[in-house]
């Protein structure tokens, strides 16, 4: 059965997809299972049907920082498959789901193929950069607290029924956070601690309460032009 256009990456592409199907393969994943590791020499590109998994850098000392999670409809791989070069983070499964791998020559032949396969690709590389700039720059302006302000906006969305709260669910553990901002474990607990004190943030069955996300924001952004 043609499966390649379920995915949202490949919707619409102008090109006959059936001709690349064959060379594609599917394959499920179990939680904690790694996909790919630093420094593989693999190119494929895998594309997420269902599940979560879990991106991460590690510096020379062994330190991870967490970059970031995927889930269905998200793909990861593509930078090997441009440039041929070992793998620069390590992606490890969350929980259970499903991949499709399209190998590097199949990847490019079909980006080349389709015009809006194409222009997805462009803008998604575009938004990664300027993600990537925004954290860079935090990391080098902010200090801790500001930091992980940022970081809960970012995983946050808008909580249904409460206007102007935000919500992040589930509760993130303290010590991903940490990884998240570069820092430890001991010190994203005492922000927390002093956070509630001042009735910013709540924890509620399953979630985590941005009480005055306003406020976060207007910090962050002080706190950005005081080191501008």
């Amino acid at each position: 059965m043609a499966r390649l256009g379920t995915i949202p990456f490949f919707k619409d592409p102008g090109i006959e997809l059936s001709t690349y199907e064959a060379r594609c393969h599917w394959r499920r994943f179990d939680e904690n299972e790694v996909l790919v590791d630093f420094d593989d020499i693999s190119t494929d590109v895998y594309f997420i049907a269902t599940g979560e998994v879990r991106i991460l850098n590690r510096t020379q000392s062994g330190k991870e920082v967490i970059l970031g999670e995927m889930r269905g409809g998200a793909f990861f791989g593509e930078l090997a498959a441009i440039d041929g070069i070992g793998r620069s983070a390590n992606v490890t499964a969350l929980t259970r789901g499903e991949v499709c791998v399209v190998p590097a020559a199949v990847f490019r032949q079909m980006v080349f193929a389709s015009e809006a396969i194409a222009d997805r690709l462009f803008r998604l590389l575009a938004k990664r950069v300027r993600e990537l700039n925004t954290r860079l720059m935090e990391h080098a302006l902010l200090d801790l607290k500001h930091r992980l302000y940022a970081e809960l906006l970012r995983l946050s969305v808008p909580r249904t029924g409460a206007s102007g709260e935000r919500v992040v669910s589930p509760p993130p553990y303290h010590h991903v956070l940490a990884a998240r901002i570069g820092c430890r474990r001991e010190q994203v607990t005492r922000e927390f601690t002093a956070m509630a004190a001042e009735g910013l943030v709540d924890r509620t069955r399953g979630a985590l309460v941005l009480r005055r996300p306003d406020l976060l924001e207007a910090r962050v952004a002080e706190a950005l032009r005081e080191d501008s």
